[in-house]
């Protein structure tokens, strides 16, 4: 029972961080009905942006502790990956907006790989390593054992899913994204600006990519320039199992994911004599996409609706 537990809590510290990716990809979709492909790119260069922070940091300033210079490589990663999500808006997507949707779903696959390319280009093919920052005694609760970065990775992951859904529900800007959502025309013609919803839209969820991006590589202790394209796809396979467009579902899908990769990693590896163990957890994912696409297409909190004129 145990190890059921462990699997159980090894699958929430994966699935919050797709939850939070997911987060972002659900946003947008909700807003402008686009797949944002290159939202996994975007939390690539989160990683890659707080690693070469905190190296260079490291060596010039050793005495710095291990929490403060996290704080500043999330710190440094936030606005770089805004800004490079408002540019990606503004010059991939903002003019096709109005074009049929297979056109913007291939400029989005097509950003995806522009950036990768330009990141292997800047931080060279080569992984680097996110040092440890933090303890790494590891904490017991009830016979589980649990890392201080993936205690970490729980409670950021939390407050920011929180805080996310708070501003959605409680706040102006929550009120102007949801009437964009629901009716760009008419969300207009009460006087928000669509441009400008839209744009946040993109800053947000590129803000939740960032701290995503950072959480990975301090948990697995690396970064690369194609580190985003798993942690993307597997998000969007959250998005759509929770329910694409539905904040919650995005958590729920997340969350749900995660355990889903971890319990099948442990048991099905077992019985399988490690073929399928960890080395093929991806599969476990995909299994899940194929099986709600057929199933439910419209994820399990979310409404079949007409699509908008």
């Amino acid at each position: 029972m145990d190890i059921f537990f462990q699997q159980v809590l090894n699958g929430l510290v994966l699935g919050s961080v797709y939850a939070l990716v997911a987060l972002g990809y659900t946003m947008v979709y909700g807003i402008l009905q686009l797949i944002n492909f290159a939202h996994g790119e975007v939390l690539m260069v989160g990683a890659m942006t707080a690693v070469t922070v905190v190296n260079w940091l490291q060596k010039s300033a050793p005495a710095i502790p291990g929490p403060v210079l996290l704080i500043i490589g999330i710190g440094c990663a936030i606005p770089v990956c805004i800004l490079l999500s408002l540019v990606i808006e503004r010059v991939a997507y903002r003019p096709l907006r109005n074009a049929p949707r297979l056109a913007p779903l291939i400029t989005a696959i097509g950003a995806s790989i522009v950036i990768q390319t330009l990141a292997m280009m800047i931080w060279k093919p080569n992984p680097i390593v996110f040092p440890d920052l933090l303890s790494t005694e590891p904490i017991e609760l009830g016979g589980t054992l649990l890392a201080p970065k993936q205690a970490l990775i729980l409670i950021v992951s939390a407050v920011m899913m929180g805080g996310l859904l708070l501003l959605v529900y409680r706040t102006r800007l929550g009120r102007a994204m949801r009437a964009t959502a629901e009716n760009p025309r008419i969300a207009a013609l009460m006087g928000v600006d669509a441009n400008r919803v839209i744009a946040l839209t993109f800053a947000i969820g590129a803000a939740l990519a960032a701290v995503a991006g950072v959480l990975v590589a301090m948990n697995y202790n690396i970064a690369q320039f194609a580190m985003g394209f798993m942690p993307g796809l597997k998000a969007f396979t959250a998005a759509v199992l929770g329910g694409i467009g539905n904040l919650a579902g995005a958590v729920v899908g997340g969350l749900l994911l995660g355990i889903i990769e971890s319990l099948g990693a442990g048991y099905i590896g077992d019985l399988t004599g490690g073929f399928l163990g960890s080395h093929y957890q991806d599969i476990f994912a995909f299994v899940v996409l194929i099986g709600v696409l057929l199933l439910r297409p419209s994820g399990l909190l979310g409404e079949r609706v007409a699509d908008r004129a």
